[in-house]
């Protein structure tokens, strides 16, 4: 949707602050949206951020509810740490009026003038509370009132002509599973939904979708959210385009100079590089040698891990020589475990652009298998690393992805999805067999806007740190897995750096 000369409207905040972002500052003020979603999608509770938001700007708010008693109301809010104290809470469940029969059938009687006894103690606190916010809650209850569409249709036409007059601001709560003639998306000045999927492992996956607003532009699609202490949190979808950088071009080194010559000098500010290979080659390891070096020139980074406890990274990185430990407890290294069955990938998106703001330069994302996991499809993944990927490169982050590939040795390690086309540098790594072991090697096999070294060094990794050797020039098909050798005995590297 594209902003037009009507996106001027004063806005009411949702208290939320991912949602603001999504409607471009909050709800236009002084009209009617619809809600809508399945129980336990989180609408309650969207709902009283909504009226909090407003109470702590001095805007008086009502809370009508049918579905939920006032006890059970606060009973959610105390669970979030919050008080109802300045939101006036209408229990239209206490009311024994509201149980007749007639105020079951309709709330207005047939003249359409006269309005029942359920509309009329609404109406009766708003009145007395002089409200800028309310919340209905939920037009399920009025739907069974009103028995057929088209009286239903009509009272909900009504109610929203009364709140316009009074400059109300009205949050109409629904399950989202209404259709055909009880649909009122077109009575609504808004409309926003709610769902929770569920995934075959792990916490159920929670989006929302605006599907419109009269008159001003929004953030379209699905957004990620989720539903801590303290409220509701949503998740925007990234849109590098929204966040425009800038930074000065330079070459990121990893302080190890042979790691260094083999991509062309080292790594570009801004750019992505894949550390493709098996599983125990080293890949991990040189990503934590990027950050200790960064956070020996004085910049921040942070390291997501998906696999592999966060204490057990810093101890093998320290083991090497690496000495991660003091950077981790200054800050300059900041460590993130991700439990790939709980964390969508919206919220990662969030988190790595609150981590930009804040000053990171450089992000290790060990390991995008696990960060697969999170996604339902490998198409969705693709898109969700590519905008990522966008995002970081225009605010001069260097992104290190590890990717780990299936089997071992041979010509069947093979990657789970293709992103390799996505990296701006891509080095490949693997196991061959030499001389009665198994040793490393390591190539440098794209780099995007600049020259690179192409051939392939034996890579070590020992207490003494990471080493790259001489070029394999001895050995052929060591990248394919159909190893055959034509030189003399020994020329690989030893235990103290030098050929054996």
């Amino acid at each position: 949707m594209t902003a037009t000369k009507l996106d001027v409207f004063p806005r009411a905040s949702t208290g939320i602050e991912g949602l603001d972002y999504i409607l471009g500052g909050g709800f236009p003020r002084n009209r009617m949206y619809l809600v809508k979603g399945d129980p336990g999608a989180g609408k309650t509770t969207l709902a009283m951020q909504f009226l909090l938001a407003g109470a702590r700007a001095g805007e008086p708010g009502v809370y009508a509810t049918l579905s939920e008693t006032e006890e059970e109301l606060r009973d959610v809010a105390r669970s979030h740490g919050w008080s109802l104290d300045g939101i006036t809470i209408c229990d239209l469940q206490a009311s024994e009026e509201s149980l007749k029969a007639d105020s079951q059938y309709t709330l207005f009687h047939p003249s359409e003038v006269e309005l029942s006894d359920t509309t009329r103690t609404v109406l009766d606190v708003v009145e007395r509370a002089a409200p800028l916010r309310v919340v209905f809650d939920s037009l399920s209850e009025i739907r069974l009132l009103a028995r057929d569409s088209l009286r239903y249709r009509r009272q909900i036409l009504a109610l929203k002509h009364y709140f316009t007059g009074r400059q109300c601001t009205v949050l109409l709560l629904d399950y989202g599973t209404q259709s055909g003639e009880f649909q009122l998306e077109s009575l609504a000045y808004g409309v926003m939904e709610m769902e929770q999927l569920p995934l075959s492992y792990g916490s159920q996956r929670r989006r929302l979708q605006v599907r419109k607003v009269r008159g001003i532009s929004y953030a379209g699609g699905f957004h990620d959210y989720a539903i801590h202490t303290g409220g509701v949190a949503v998740y925007p979808r990234l849109v590098a385009s929204a966040h425009p950088g800038s930074f000065r071009s330079s070459v990121v080194s990893s302080d190890v100079e042979g790691l260094d010559t083999l991509l062309g000098g080292g790594a570009d500010r801004g750019s992505s590089l894949m550390l493709l290979g098996p599983a125990g080659v080293g890949k991990s390891t040189i990503s934590a040698q990027y950050a200790a070096a960064a956070a020996r020139r004085g910049e921040r980074s942070v390291v997501y891990n998906f696999d592999e406890a966060k204490d057990i990274w810093v101890a093998r990185a320290d083991a090497l020589g690496m000495g991660l430990s003091p950077h981790v407890e200054s800050g300059l290294v900041s460590l993130r475990q991700v439990n790939p069955a709980e964390l969508t990938p919206g919220e990662l998106a969030g988190q790595l652009r609150l981590e930009v703001e804040a000053g990171v330069r450089m992000v290790v994302l060990d390991s995008l298998n696990g960060y697969l996991s999170a996604m339902p499809d490998e198409r969705h993944l693709t898109l969700h690393v590519h905008e990522l990927l966008s995002y970081l490169s225009q605010n001069g982050v260097l992104t290190v992805m590890v990717m780990a590939q299936y089997g071992l040795l041979g010509d069947s390690v093979s990657a789970p999805v293709d992103l390799s086309y996505l990296a701006d540098t891509v080095v490949l790594m693997r196991y061959f067999e030499a001389f009665g072991e198994v040793r490393q090697a390591i190539s440098t096999v794209k780099r995007r806007g600049g020259s690179h070294e192409r051939s392939i060094r034996e890579l070590r990794i020992d207490p003494d740190g990471i080493r790259v050797g001489r070029q394999l020039r001895e050995f052929h098909g060591v990248l394919t897995g159909r190893l055959e050798y034509t030189g003399e005995a020994g020329p690989l590297l030893g235990v103290d750096g030098k050929a054996t």
